[in-house]
């Protein structure tokens, strides 16, 4: 088994830990922050090499309270947040104002969805997310963005990720660590370390099983 890591940033992912707790074969990429750095790097390495497997390792917001900070998830559905039309404070997406269909390859509902048998097989909670291009904290957008969506959590690359790994059909996770509440910009609140702790502790833990 080989196995892709990707992960937004080097702070993210402990790689000094990886390769010496893991009897398995892995790479890493960092592929940047954002969408359209992460479309790009992680297709590029798809293209490259063959893997069994892609798992994405990261922090996220969450936009409800039933996460706990420090808490790790994973993503079973991932969409972009706010890639659509905004008129009169009312957002729009792609799918409602008919400019794309919700139910077109690679997207069921107009969701990107992982159906990844760990998602069922492991102790950690799945749940929905979306991807943003800016973090914010406009109270008025971040609640467009929950009617909309109802998610319970967002970051910056997840449905990126989803999008090009069901697109060249390889088997993916996406594994998150709540850090902060979205739209709490005071660092000060945030559980920047445990988040990454426990990230990188139930990232271990996914690739022991599926080396068994």
């Amino acid at each position: 088994m080989k196995i892709l890591l990707v992960s937004a940033t080097e702070y993210e992912l402990d790689l000094s830990g990886q390769k010496n707790k893991i009897n398995v074969e892995t790479d890493t990429l960092i592929s940047g922050v954002g969408i359209a750095s992460t479309i790009y790097n992680v297709t590029k390495k798809l293209m490259q090499n063959e893997y069994s497997i892609a798992i994405q390792a990261g922090i996220a917001g969450a936009v409800t309270d039933e996460l706990d900070l420090g808490e790790t998830v994973l993503i079973s559905a991932d969409t972009f947040g706010d890639s659509g039309i905004e008129e009169a404070g009312v957002l729009k997406t792609l799918f409602s104002m008919g400019l794309a269909n919700e139910n077109n390859f690679p997207y069921k509902d107009g969701w990107l969805l992982n159906t990844h048998e760990l998602l069922i097989s492991t102790e950690l909670k799945t749940i929905r997310s979306i991807t943003v291009n800016k973090i914010t904290d406009n109270k008025e957008q971040i609640e467009r963005q929950r009617i909309m969506f109802n998610p319970q959590a967002e970051s910056m690359e997840g449905a990126a990720f989803h999008y090009v790994c069901l697109q060249q059909g390889i088997p993916f996770l996406q594994v998150r660590s709540i850090s902060n509440r979205v739209g709490e910009r005071d660092k000060r609140k945030w559980e920047l370390e445990k988040a990454v702790s426990n990230l990188n502790n139930e990232v271990n833990k996914i690739i022991q099983l599926l080396s068994q």
